[in-house]
């Protein structure tokens, strides 16, 4: 089969590569699309993974074609899609209940070949059947949406709660739509790119400006939400919280990025400052959700590239030039 490998950090080939073969309790999936996101870009660079050769792709769905002689769950013809997290069930996060914060967590994409490639053997415990009226395709935005939905988990927000999001990246969008379905007072949205600010508008923000400053809310707001990673956009993120409020560390930001905190400020105002990582009990919540429209795929995905040119959707994602961008097998 053709599939993009990473083959060491910073570089990756178009390959052909044996077809994976289907354990007992795996399904052979035929591949019908792979989103790429920053993590990928963190893969590559060999950040949060040492396995190489690896083929990447962590969000990504597809069409059942053969199964194991032990899986009941799925069978051939059924659209799936993947969630992509393994977990190890024996350290001591697991233990207690904090999965997403597995010592040895990997999974396919990153540890395990994953969606970048026409075919790829899954487990059945990680495959979620698609209804009917779902494009196949579109499924590859459940991942990230599951992402999104852990933020709130964390988030916790009160009905009436105002929200500020940095990013109107993919990430920064959905935490727009669900902020809808929480029963957030109103959101406002900050980003450099005038192209994603004018997406953020069509989806419904009370405002999208290039900064906060733009806005008028001298109290600050009781949500504030990182989706850039960027830590300019952390830094000033930091200092909008209102009193009692809440900042949220939801972007991916590289090792060496710093922000400073005011620790009187924390205790005086009661600030909780907290972190989203991945994914937690909330890609089953996340296909369902994602199956009622919360997500509009049409504005979602900007881009659909074949896998082949793997590269130029690649520097498509760096450039911010769309917003998720598909790599489809031929």
């Amino acid at each position: 089969m053709k599939a993009v490998v990473f083959t060491q950090p910073g570089e990756f080939e178009y390959q052909t590569i044996p077809d994976p073969t289907p354990g007992p309790r795996d399904a052979l999936i035929e591949v019908a699309a792979s989103g790429i996101c920053g993590t990928d870009l963190h893969i590559l660079e060999g950040e949060f993974s040492d396995t190489f050769p690896v083929v990447p792709g962590h969000e990504f769905a597809g069409t059942v074609l053969e199964v194991g002689g032990e899986v009941t769950h799925v069978r051939p013809g059924d659209r799936v899609g993947v969630n992509p997290s393994n977990i190890c069930h024996e350290c001591r996060y697991c233990k207690k209940g904090l999965t997403n914060l597995c010592e040895v967590a990997g999974g396919y994409g990153t540890s395990w070949n994953g969606g970048a490639a026409e075919f790829c053997a899954v487990d059945q415990r990680h495959l979620v059947k698609l209804p009917d009226h779902v494009d196949v395709r579109d499924a590859t935005l459940i991942e990230p949406l599951s992402c999104a939905i852990r933020g709130y988990d964390v988030l916790k927000t009160q009905m009436g709660n105002r929200a500020l999001i940095y990013g109107a990246g993919t990430m920064g969008l959905m935490m727009l739509q669900l902020a809808k379905r929480a029963g957030v007072a109103s959101v406002e949205v900050v980003d450099l790119n005038p192209a994603k600010l004018e997406v953020a508008r069509q989806l419904g923000c009370d405002a999208a400006v290039t900064s906060a400053d733009e806005l008028d809310r001298p109290y600050g707001w009781e949500l504030v939400v990182d989706a850039t990673g960027n830590q300019h956009a952390i830094q000033d993120g930091l200092g909008r919280v209102d009193r009692g409020g809440t900042f949220l560390q939801f972007g991916v930001a590289s090792y060496d990025a710093r922000a400073t905190i005011e620790p009187y400020r924390i205790f005086r105002h009661e600030i909780t400052i907290t972190g989203s990582m991945a994914t937690l009990n909330s890609y089953d919540r996340a296909a369902d959700l994602f199956a009622t429209g919360v997500i509009p795929p049409e504005v979602f995905i900007s881009d659909r590239v074949p896998l082949a040119q793997y590269g130029d959707a690649l520097e498509l994602f760096r450039a911010g030039r769309g917003r998720k961008v598909q790599v489809v097998p031929a």
